[in-house]
């Protein structure tokens, strides 16, 4: 790397990575550490307000020492992507797969600031991961990630669209399944998008019928890849098995998907956006069968005016590893940090103010 450089990190409700960016936001991170979150993930059923501690405790602390690194010398800002929703002024008001519940709020940026003596962008992760697939003509476009839950957002006309409190683009918590028995959602709420469609939501329907089903689950693929036990069904399992067409699996992720497709068609309705991709760890594990089921539900349900091929062109999967936060979050610090810039980064700023 060359020039002065931006600490750039992503908290999420599995892992925290901290690394290092160029400060044209170009190229990808470096150096990145990876760390066990020290919330939800790792503590079911804690306090939310004592995992709160625990995260805020982790993240300083490992945001202090990637910046008293030696590589870290002339880092002049940080970026933090949060798994969460994070007003325009920096402040976290939720984290649902990060430490649960109801919590107060956090002035992620004010907080963090203090701390490190440096400015702090922090952003919402699907806001920052948005930036990575942002370009200067502004193509509208929808991301959804779909992972320990689901989160989404619509980058159109140069910005992402969330208001300054930074409501909106939180589809993972529109509720769809009205039912008295609907799964619960780490937020608390029932029988929310993220609670059916996200990895941990089709890890807890696929462990389910196994045990309802347990004839239909002994002749599947997935009982071969677990042994025939249900408590050995890990999202890894899952994915192989959707991979290999196991007609057990399959049909289990068809209606597991289903909501997120009415999701989609729902956004297609209101605002004719033709473009989605998909990241997270889950959908980037099921690999292209992930598109392909989801693309048959949509035709299902129908997208008034395209055809069922226009409908299939629509999505698509986005790059498959998990640094879309990092980049996009070092591509905002670039676009809003004072300091010379590249044309690249003016093109992305200029079109940020239209």
């Amino acid at each position: 790397m060359s020039g002065p450089e931006f600490l750039v990190a992503d908290l999420g409700g599995t892992n925290l990575r901290v690394g290092r960016m160029a400060a044209d936001g170009d190229g990808r991170p470096e150096g990145v550490r990876r760390t066990a979150t020290e919330g939800l993930g790792r503590h079911p059923g804690g306090p939310p307000a004592e995992l709160r501690r625990r995260v805020l405790r982790q993240l300083e602390t490992e945001l202090a020492a990637a910046l008293a690194e030696p590589a870290a010398e002339g880092v002049r800002a940080v970026g933090l992507s949060f798994a969460g929703p994070v007003t325009a002024a920096g402040v976290a008001l939720a984290a649902p797969t990060v430490w649960g519940g109801c919590a107060e709020p956090v002035p992620l940026s004010a907080r963090l600031g203090a701390c490190l003596g440096l400015p702090v962008l922090a952003v919402n992760d699907i806001t920052a991961a948005a930036w990575r697939y942002a370009t200067p003509d502004n193509d509208a476009f929808g991301l959804f990630t779909v992972s320990s839950g689901i989160g989404g957002k619509i980058f159109r006309r140069g910005e992402v669209l969330i208001d300054d409190e930074g409501f909106g683009g939180e589809l993972g918590h529109w509720r769809v399944d009205h039912s008295a028995t609907a799964p619960l959602c780490d937020c608390g709420g029932r029988g929310h998008l993220g609670a059916i469609s996200s990895g941990r939501g089709v890890l807890r329907a696929v462990r389910q019928a196994a045990r309802d089903h347990r004839r239909e689950f002994a002749g599947s693929a997935l009982a071969v890849l677990t042994g025939g036990r249900v408590q050995a069904i890990t999202n890894e399992a899952v994915a192989a098995a959707a991979r290999a067409g196991d007609p057990f699996t399959d049909r289990l992720l068809h209606a597991a998907l289903r909501p997120l497709a009415i999701a989609v068609a729902g956004v297609f309705a209101a605002i004719g956006v033709r473009r989605y991709l998909f990241i997270g760890g889950f959908a980037v594990a099921v690999g292209e069968r992930f598109v392909e089921i989801l693309g048959d539900e949509l035709i299902a349900l129908g997208c008034f005016g395209l055809s069922p091929a226009e409908i299939r062109a629509m999505l698509a999967l986005g790059a498959a590893d998990d640094d879309h936060s990092l980049i996009g979050v070092g591509r905002m610090l670039a676009a809003v940090v004072p300091g010379p810039r590249s044309a690249k980064e003016r093109a992305y700023a200029n079109a940020d103010r239209r």
